[in-house]
């Protein structure tokens, strides 16, 4: 219980590193939360601050989820737990709870995405290349990244029910990306409702 509870708020702490405002406030001259969208995702800062820093946020993001997550995979071996599956799973969720709701940034972050895209491909990579796939695959054809993670987001429980292999950690993941499914649903909301109203946002290539 204690090992879950500190590895918990490690990863909470690790998610709360927002770099999207880090890097606009030190490299483009102002918060990304006051721009655009007022998220501080790498789509907003693609928008906002252009695309090196968007990048560079993307990959930072990324690698925060992996760091979570390498972390409860060594504690889990230190220590012998007996469900070291479900350590991991507590690093992925509350890393991206830290990225969505950062201490550090007056609970304002980012929502989710990159970070949970950084989990799941580390927890399973024949997963996570799946649903990566599928994501760019419907942001270039729709232009709409929201849509891109809405939509892998739901087919990510899907896929889990059918792929059984290749878990860093082997277990019982179903619930996991349930959770994962409905949070990052969860922070789409108006994306959601500008989607049914045929009014979101695109992003362009050029």
């Amino acid at each position: 219980m204690k090992i879950g509870i500190s590895i918990a708020i490690i990863a909470y702490l690790i998610g709360s590193i927002s770099f999207s405002v880090i890097f606009t406030k030190k490299l483009a001259g102002f918060d990304v939360r006051e721009k655009g969208s007022k998220s501080a995702g790498s789509t907003n800062v693609l928008r906002t601050a252009g695309k090196k820093v968007a990048i560079l946020t993307l990959i930072c993001d990324i690698l925060k989820g992996i760091v979570a997550v390498l972390l409860s995979v060594y504690i889990g071996n230190k220590s012998n737990y007996n469900h070291p599956e479900i350590l991991v799973q507590i690093a992925a969720l509350f890393v991206a709870i830290g990225h969505t709701f950062p201490i550090f940034f007056k609970f304002k972050g980012g929502k989710g995405v990159a970070t949970s895209l950084g989990v799941l491909m580390l927890i399973n990579w024949k997963l996570g290349l799946i649903l990566l796939i599928y994501a760019l695959v419907l942001i270039i054809l729709t232009r709409m990244v929201s849509l891109g993670s809405i939509a892998a987001s739901i087919l990510l429980p899907i896929l889990t029910i059918f792929i059984s292999d290749n878990y860093l950690v082997p277990g019982n993941y179903f619930i996991f990306t349930v959770l994962i499914a409905i949070f990052v649903c969860y922070n789409h909301r108006e994306n959601i409702k500008r989607l049914m109203n045929g009014n979101e946002n695109r992003i362009s290539f050029s």
